[in-house]
């Protein structure tokens, strides 16, 4: 079964996708930055244009549609504006897409801030445009680490099910065990910090085993960043002056209301996490390569991306319900078959 991909980025829900068996047919992306990570991993070329310039008839007919439309819009860093920017309005040439080339399905994925009191109208204005253009529409806040991703991450995702399937999406159910820093990123050996402004190593041993020098802002310092090791991640963001701290520093002590402090005398242990541990933390594998120049547009790849493990437990989901539906039309259609034959043979004796 194919797909084809909007607002792809690194490719973290492609490549889950593609992990859980479907084919990768198109991908879109108008952000320089990530092309050739995208290209070089996923080996397809990437159409560059803005989504606003893409017409239909150039997407090729597949089964499904996935994208995470810009969600800055709709999250308390980005200033809740939502609609009113022009990065909120995105979504809704997302679904014009959608609605022209009616696919079997689609996903989209989102900051929590959509289904804030502030937001929620229209993001239930979105589920019932769905609904209008022939989708059965299921939505959930999900939390990554209930799906082998070492680290607190809470998304919007949405599943639209085409109603001619006649049947509604159910979100896969997580794992028992949560995964912990030591599981993730244990073995790794220690990183190098980025080169003179922040540019990277280039090549290195361990690729893209490198983090962000520069002090730490007063945002940063308003409170603890750092999960020990048996426990799960901050959430890995799209900024790499953001970056949690790794988890060989000891968690930052409380000074008073949110200010906070490294632990005198073990101020070296405090370090950005590198690029390549917040891709294992959004469970990248290591034969996946980030191309940048600046070590910036790293943290920015992977911070925007779906954790793969959770994009693969929604497509496996995906592709088994689809898989049921078409044999059991097949079932249907042959015992159909079987019967008309039948009456031939005693119409005509």
């Amino acid at each position: 079964m194919k797909i084809v991909s909007f607002f792809s980025g690194a490719g973290g829900l492609d490549l889950g996708f593609t992990n859980a068996g479907f084919k990768l047919a198109y991908a879109n992306d108008n952000w320089s930055g990530c092309w050739e990570t995208f290209e070089k991993n996923h080996r397809i070329k990437i159409d560059k244009r803005s989504i606003l310039d893409i017409k239909p008839e150039e997407i090729p007919d597949v089964e499904g549609f996935v994208g995470g439309p810009p969600c800055q819009s709709w999250s308390l860093a980005g200033g809740m504006k939502g609609i009113k920017d022009p990065r909120g309005r995105l979504f809704w040439d997302y679904i014009k897409l959608i609605e022209k080339k009616q696919p079997l399905f689609f996903l989209a994925e989102n900051v929590p801030g959509i289904l804030s009191p502030k937001h929620k109208p229209e993001f239930m204005k979105i589920v019932k445009k769905f609904w209008g253009i022939g989708y059965v529409v299921s939505f959930m806040l999900m939390d990554a680490r209930y799906y082998g991703v070492p680290q607190e991450r809470k998304r919007v995702i949405i599943v639209g099910y085409h109603k001619k399937l006649k049947k509604r999406f159910e979100f896969p159910k997580g794992l028992g065990k949560w995964t912990t820093l030591r599981d993730s990123i244990g073995d790794l050996p220690e990183a190098k910090p980025a080169i003179e402004k922040n540019k990277t190593n280039g090549k290195m041993q361990t690729p893209n085993h490198e983090y962000m020098n520069g002090g730490f802002s007063s945002i940063y310092m308003s409170r603890n960043r750092v999960r020990g090791w048996e426990e799960q991640s901050f959430t890995i963001q799209a900024g790499g002056r953001h970056a949690p701290c790794h988890p060989k520093a000891p968690k930052m002590k409380l000074l008073k209301k949110d200010k906070r402090a490294f632990v005198s005398g073990k101020e070296n242990l405090y370090r950005r996490l590198s690029i390549r541990e917040c891709a294992r933390i959004q469970t990248f594998p290591d034969n996946f390569i980030f191309y940048y120049d600046s070590v910036a547009d790293g943290y920015k790849m992977i911070g925007n991306a779906v954790p793969v493990k959770l994009a693969e437990a929604l497509a496996r989901q995906i592709m088994k319900d689809i898989k049921e539906i078409k044999s059991q039309k097949y079932q249907t259609n042959l015992i159909k078959q079987q019967e008309a034959q039948l009456c031939v043979t005693y119409s005509h004796p």
